[in-house]
């Protein structure tokens, strides 16, 4: 039944379907709760105190929930209406053999951007298996594409991502995931101390690999999207605090090229079990 109503919703154009989402992004906005609140308070962290962006961003959420069965299903169909005009950033980093981690946040539709990656050579991702069994199947179908290897976000995955790095390949992660107490540091997020996990650094230390910031942002009136680079300047530092400290900061570069596009909801700042404790002091 799931999967029937995936396949219907992807079968719509791309502009009604963000239209929509847009409108239920400000309905479920309006209602008061958690939801509302955590989205304000994260958006004003990051200096976006206006109420309308907080109302636009939430209609950004709702664009993003509906596009990403047609992005799942009707891949070939959205990458037609997918553009870069920074592909020589990819170019320069793949001429030097090292392999690519991709760090894509919660920034815009993060669901097209490995899809699109593809055509430069294939990539690994990692993935959180689904919380609800119905949506098993759906998962199951949107990975299977050529070139796009999934992996779960377990101890295997990380070492099928040291071997597809080894190789020369391409990896991809969500940089802004929270992840579980002791796989992560304290790191500053638009001035306020963020649990940042240290796998990406950790990868990036043990392979040598080039490491590129990417998101796809959503264009105006259902035109597609644009996928946007930013790769980290070398060499890298070696303490993770610095480098979830630089991961941050480049997050931040990007997000601020379309933050209403930035997912605010997501409870970024929220301390994992067994982590330690947030330091007090603001990071200047």
């Amino acid at each position: 039944m799931l999967l029937a109503l995936f396949r219907l919703l992807a079968r719509i154009p791309l502009p009604v379907l963000h239209a929509v989402g847009k409108v239920i992004g400000w309905l479920v906005y309006a209602w008061p709760g958690r939801y509302r609140r955590r989205l304000q308070a994260n958006a004003q962290q990051a200096g976006y105190v206006d109420p309308a962006f907080a109302r636009r961003a939430a209609a950004q959420a709702g664009a993003m929930i509906l596009e990403t069965p047609k992005v799942w299903l009707r891949t070939t169909q959205c990458l037609r209406k997918t553009h870069s005009d920074d592909n020589e950033v990819v170019r320069t980093a793949l001429a030097e053999g090292r392999g690519i981690l991709y760090l894509t946040p919660h920034l815009g539709c993060f669901e097209i951007t490995a899809r699109y990656l593809i055509q430069h050579g294939p990539i690994t991702v990692m993935y959180r298996p689904p919380r609800q069994p119905a949506f098993e199947p759906i998962m199951e179908q949107a990975r299977n594409m050529s070139g796009l290897h999934a992996v779960p976000a377990n101890l295997q995955g990380v070492r099928e991502f040291v071997r597809a790095l080894r190789r020369g390949e391409a990896v991809g992660m969500l940089p802004d995931q929270v992840p579980g107490g002791g796989e992560g540091v304290w790191a500053p997020f638009f001035d306020k101390y963020a649990y940042t996990m240290t796998l990406a650094g950790k990868l990036a230390a043990q392979t040598g690999v080039a490491v590129i910031l990417t998101a796809g942002e959503r264009l105006p009136k259902g035109q597609g999207w644009k996928i946007h680079y930013l790769r980290l300047p070398e060499p890298l530092p070696k303490r993770p605090e610095e480098l979830a400290t630089l991961i941050n900061g480049a997050m931040e570069t990007l997000i601020r090229r379309f933050p209403e596009q930035y997912l605010w909801s997501y409870n970024r700042y929220k301390v994992p079990d067994e982590a330690p404790p947030r330091p007090q002091d603001t990071p200047q």
